[in-house]
């Protein structure tokens, strides 16, 4: 069994290592920490083509270290199996379906901040648009 757990650091997403760690153990289940970083080489800032590299180079930095404490964490829990994947992409949802389904996930274990079916509606969330 595959399970993706897409991880951005924040408290929502380190819970869902913590239920998918537990998931992992008692069904043998390998797990699959995704990282998605935005992509700035379209967006319309004010930054030369160097500044831009240095700020993709960064936030690739950031993930990394995301992944490897997500791991650790993982680890930690008892699971042994682990993918630590990072992609960049505009859309962090799209990447999170592409993945799941080039890797035939089973299972994604992703958090959410509970906002209200009307913030969700006006501000959209990565987790609902993953679920549609």
């Amino acid at each position: 069994m595959n399970v993706l757990v897409p991880f951005d650091g924040s408290k929502h997403s380190t819970e869902s290592l913590r239920v998918a760690s537990h998931f992992a153990r008692t069904n043998k289940a390998r797990i699959h920490i995704l990282n998605v970083v935005a992509s700035v080489a379209d967006v319309d800032l004010e930054l030369s083509a160097s500044d831009r590299d240095r700020l993709l180079e960064s936030l690739k930095r950031r993930g990394e270290d995301l992944l490897a404490k997500a791991k650790e964490q993982m680890k930690a829990q008892g699971v042994t199996d682990i993918n630590a994947v990072l992609v960049t992409g505009h859309s962090p949802a799209h990447e999170i379906v592409a993945f799941a389904e080039k890797e035939k996930i089973d299972l994604v274990v992703i958090g959410s901040k509970g906002r209200s079916a009307t913030a969700r509606f006006l501000l959209g969330s990565v987790a609902s648009k993953v679920v549609k």
